[in-house]
């Protein structure tokens, strides 16, 4: 008896153990952050990267940024390879897309991940400078 009573306690503790290293776990939020805020953080820091497709990319994108698809299946692998102590500033169209880039980027180690609140859209309507891909 008093062996099964210590298994039980050694599983309890495990268990307990377990559920506690995953509430401990930080997770890496989401930053938004406005046209002026995204403007001067990404003059000084980090890499700008538009996670459009490469055809939204060529119509217009913000300057200096890099094109990396968050559609495409190689998207991780891309991101990957930029240092992760690196400020990541990312956009898309409206928002969406770049929420799941920041999510994927998250999980790849990131820890500065910044968001453009409104996308390429509140960008250009703000009449912010936009570049076009030289052909």
């Amino acid at each position: 008896m008093n062996k099964f009573v210590s298994m039980r306690k050694s599983s309890l503790i495990g268990i307990l153990l377990v559920l506690l290293c995953s509430c401990v776990q930080t997770k890496t939020e989401i930053t938004t952050l406005d046209i002026t805020q995204f403007d001067a953080d990404t003059a000084e820091n980090g890499i700008l990267i538009d996670v459009r497709t490469p055809e939204e990319y060529a119509e217009g994108h913000l300057p200096n940024a890099i094109n990396i698809d968050v559609k495409d299946e190689s998207f991780a692998e891309k991101m990957d390879e930029i240092k992760k102590n690196k400020n990541v500033y990312l956009y898309c169209k409206t928002g969406k897309r770049s929420a799941k880039a920041v999510a994927i980027a998250d999980t790849l180690g990131f820890k500065n991940i910044y968001n453009l609140d409104g996308g390429f859209m509140s960008w250009k309507e703000a009449g912010k400078v936009v570049e076009k891909a030289s052909n």
